[in-house]
């Protein structure tokens, strides 16, 4: 069983603390991604995973064996844990073949000659290498040396892959194609895959799950679908989503609209009724919508006049051939909406904009965490 469990794990670089208190299950055959920006702690927290960093607390699970638990004084070293890395560097021996590269972990297993060919074959197949297997990692481009670095891991079959931004020195066309590659490969696989990232459209398009990190405090895991829909707090909604959610501070009032002092937006009955029984009417809340779920009133299919309709000034307006990204402002509020590529709004405009009242998201101000 390829499980990962981590429970209540702490890492402390002397006065640093670069994970606080993770908590975090990923199942046998799992592909789950460690997404937040740089420096929050997804990285450290893939190495106390490897065994290259030992926790300061907590305990980690591979399967059914207990890797690490400073307290009882276990630490199983990175070699003796059934994981294999992939890193963002690929890490190849210039020297070495990509037949030699990929069959490096197995000949310091002492695995035997005829069995170590048959397996770098089968994975050679596998990635597309066949005909590459003579060559240096000097003569290949930045994708085929992704795949020998890929290779070189799934040739152990171990239980785990741990994989460091592999993607991250490919060209955007590149990375495109591999990420369809890597999913598919992990699927065909079955292996339990924990994935690190900053790039939030590789976790949307890769992940089962992504666990989302900031300042080494996990703040949400869940699939694509729920971290997108259903943000636990403002920072999960405003990583997640390009361009970001739009937030604006508003104040719920008692006929059921959020007034944000130029204009105001009538709630559904059902969000003013959560909002009442939680006791924010009359108070200040962040209101969030993402920029898609705001629609030029021309083409918007919904439209209830006065209540969700906003006058909005055009500033800039990035034409990205299959949408339009439309930064708009009111007198002191500004946010960004996508339209289609038949709205032919201009520079200097003003127009009318619809806010679809069913995707809208409200937090609490202090807390920044989602009431719904």
């Amino acid at each position: 069983m390829g499980e990962v469990k981590l429970l209540g794990v702490w890492k402390k670089f002397e006065d640093v603390t670069a994970v606080k208190d993770i908590t975090l299950e990923v199942k046998d055959g799992e592909f789950m991604i460690l997404l937040g920006p740089s420096g929050c702690g997804k990285t450290t927290t893939l190495r106390m995973i490897s065994g290259l960093e030992e926790p300061t607390k907590g305990q980690i699970y591979i399967g059914d064996k207990l890797v690490a638990d400073p307290e009882k004084g276990v630490f199983v070293p990175p070699k003796d844990r059934d994981i294999a890395m992939v890193f963002q560097s690929y890490a190849l021996y210039p020297h070495m073949t990509v037949y030699d590269n990929i069959a490096f972990p197995l000949k310091l297993r002492k695995v035997p000659k005829q069995e170590i060919d048959k397996r770098v074959r089968e994975v050679a197949e596998l990635l597309g290498l066949s005909q590459l297997l003579n060559r240096k990692p000097r003569e290949l481009s930045g994708g085929q040396r992704q795949r020998v670095a890929l290779g070189r891991a799934i040739v152990r079959k171990p239980q785990v892959f741990l994989m460091d931004e592999p993607l991250s020195n490919l060209d955007a066309k590149l990375r495109v194609k591999m990420r369809a590659e890597l999913k598919k490969l992990q699927r065909q696989l079955s292996v339990t895959t924990i994935y690190v990232t900053h790039d939030q459209v590789e976790a949307m398009t890769m992940g089962d799950k992504i666990a989302v990190i900031n300042q080494g405090v996990l703040q949400q895991v869940g699939t694509p679908e729920e971290v997108y829909d259903k943000p636990a707090n403002t920072f999960v909604a405003g990583f997640i989503g390009s361009p970001p959610m739009n937030f604006m501070d508003g104040s719920v009032t008692e006929d059921g609209f959020v007034d944000f002092g130029e204009f105001r937006l009538k709630l559904l009955p059902d969000q003013f009724e959560v909002l009442k029984e939680q006791g924010y009417v009359g108070r200040e809340v962040i209101f969030g919508i993402r920029p898609e779920d705001i629609y030029d009133a021309m083409f918007a299919q919904v439209k209830v006049p006065g209540e969700n309709m906003v006058k909005a000034m055009v500033e800039i307006v990035e034409n990205l051939g299959g949408e339009r990204i439309v930064y708009l402002s009111t007198e002191d509020i500004s946010f960004i909406a996508k339209f289609p590529p038949e709205s032919k709004v201009k520079e200097g405009q003003k127009i009318e904009v619809v806010f679809d009242m069913k995707k809208i998201h409200i937090f609490d101000k202090n807390a920044k965490k989602a009431i719904f």
